[in-house]
């Protein structure tokens, strides 16, 4: 690998390294190795494609999608999944807020969701990555990640609605209500 390559790695590091470290560190991420390790194995895995860099659209999508294979890997050698718990993300760093009422049927009906539907989501709210970015991490046309977000959203008002109205908040109307 020419000097050239290890300097755009290293430029990658620097200006993305904290937000796939943040990813790998989700706290619904599996039982394994640490997000350090799963990190350095993302790193490794680019530097063993850095040919491919040349050629991607976004390079912080090409990096989150390593990333994400990366887990898929070390997920299916350590099972079982470790769930999210308010605990888990004020040990993150996370501020430990009084509990809205609206929240826990909201993580539940999330925990609902197909495994594309949800990861799809995560990917856009939690990573903060564009719709193009998903596309390229995920491996699918981007209209297929409006399509995954819009059944994802549907889904959720639909599971947290009762819960709202129990609680008395009022949703705003949708567009076309």
């Amino acid at each position: 690998m020419d000097d050239g390559r290890i300097e755009s790695l290293a430029s990658l590091y620097q200006a993305h390294g904290p937000d796939l470290l943040r990813y790998l560190r989700r706290p619904d991420a599996a039982a394994g190795p640490s997000a350090e390790d799963l990190l350095q194995e993302t790193f490794i895995q680019a530097m063993r494609r850095a040919d491919a860099l040349a050629g991607v659209r976004s390079p912080r999508a090409w990096l989150f999608g390593i990333a994400r294979h990366v887990t898929l890997t070390a997920a299916r050698r350590a099972r079982p999944m470790q769930t999210l718990n308010l605990e888990t993300v004020a040990a993150d760093g996370g501020q430990l807020i009084a509990e809205d009422p609206r929240l826990e049927p909201m993580r539940s009906a999330i925990g609902r969701l197909p495994d594309v539907l949800r990861e799809t989501l995560e990917l856009r709210l939690r990573d903060e990555l564009s719709y193009d970015e998903i596309a390229d991490v995920l491996a699918v046309p981007v209209g297929t990640v409006r399509s995954r977000l819009h059944h994802a959203m549907r889904r959720l008002r639909e599971a947290v609605a009762p819960a709202a109205s129990e609680a008395g908040v009022v949703r705003p109307a949708a567009r076309g209500e």
